[in-house]
């Protein structure tokens, strides 16, 4: 297990990731379907960096940060290979928010990324509970 300093980092990772979920789901009932999509992608990017931490892995950009979590948890089979499509689909959607002018993001897909996102938070949330050695509830206030 690492140092309680380390464990906190994670779960303040964590909490970051599930608040960017809760203003995703916001924007979303808003009608801010663009906006949902980019904080979805935040609320994934913050998760797998947490999960990150675990192997004491700290990248330093997001193509490395997904990278690097495909290397040591999906390639290796600790996670579904289906993150890996959902991580790119939410990366690629919150560029094409945040920079494109198009406003191609609609209710449907904003939707279903986040109920994906919610499984991918879920997912990583078990895998650090047994890791730590702590129980799921650890990783929320």
């Amino acid at each position: 297990m690492m140092e309680n300093d380390d464990i906190q980092v994670v779960r303040m990772m964590l909490a970051k990731g599930r608040e960017k979920l809760k203003t995703a789901w916001i924007n979303y009932d808003n009608e801010r379907y663009e906006d949902a999509v980019s904080r979805s992608y935040y609320a994934v990017f913050h998760t797998i960096s947490a999960v990150l931490m675990s192997k004491k892995i700290h990248a330093s950009s997001h193509k490395q940060t997904i990278g690097s979590f495909n290397k040591e948890f999906v390639k290796t089979g600790l996670f579904p290979g289906t993150f890996t499509r959902v991580i790119q689909k939410l990366f690629l959607e919150r560029q094409s928010s945040d920079y494109d002018f198009s406003g191609s993001i609609g209710p449907d897909i904003a939707e279903e990324d986040m109920k994906e996102v919610e499984n991918i938070i879920h997912t990583c949330e078990e895998y650090l509970s047994q890791f730590y050695h702590v129980p799921k509830e650890y990783w929320r206030d």
